[in-house]
């Protein structure tokens, strides 16, 4: 963990920030992409146990968050995402996107600049060299009209 991680976001359980919490959503929302499961009872699976990684509860909310809202966060993503449908996307990007815009409309103590940024550099992370543009650009564009349509949740 690089010091601009650890002291730009207030720690959470056990130490865990929330940059590695993100991630680790995005790590859960993957995996269970590839799985074909449910993300939150992956999450419930892993939750506790001594076989994995401890999981914060800011990871719990953002992976139920995304799951409790996935059907308007695609509708959204597939409408701003020019030129690609979620299909064509990238797993890793796809869950990037999510929680990215997971945060962005439902995260109220998450200011928008800050959510995007925060997916950018999961996607510089995780994902390939063109990841972090796609993803910036996606979430740019949904970030202009984000009051417009968290008024409409």
């Amino acid at each position: 963990m690089n010091d601009e991680s650890r002291s730009s976001q207030p720690a959470r359980r056990g130490g865990i920030s929330r940059r590695a919490s993100r991630r680790r959503a995005v790590e859960l929302l993957y995996e269970a992409a590839l799985r074909d499961t449910d993300a939150v009872t992956l999450l419930s699976d892993r939750v506790g146990s001594v076989d994995a990684d401890p999981v914060s509860d800011y990871t719990v909310a953002l992976v139920e968050g995304v799951s409790e809202n996935r059907e308007r966060i695609d509708e959204v993503l597939a409408e701003h995402a020019q030129g690609w449908s979620l299909q064509r996307m990238p797993p890793v990007d796809l869950a990037v996107l999510r929680v990215g815009l997971y945060e962005l409309l439902w995260a109220e103590d998450v200011p928008d600049p800050v959510a995007i940024d925060e997916a950018v550099g999961i996607a510089k992370e995780l994902s390939t060299d063109d990841s972090p543009r796609f993803v910036n650009g996606v979430l740019g564009r949904i970030g202009t009209i984000a009051d417009r349509l968290r008024a409409v949740l």
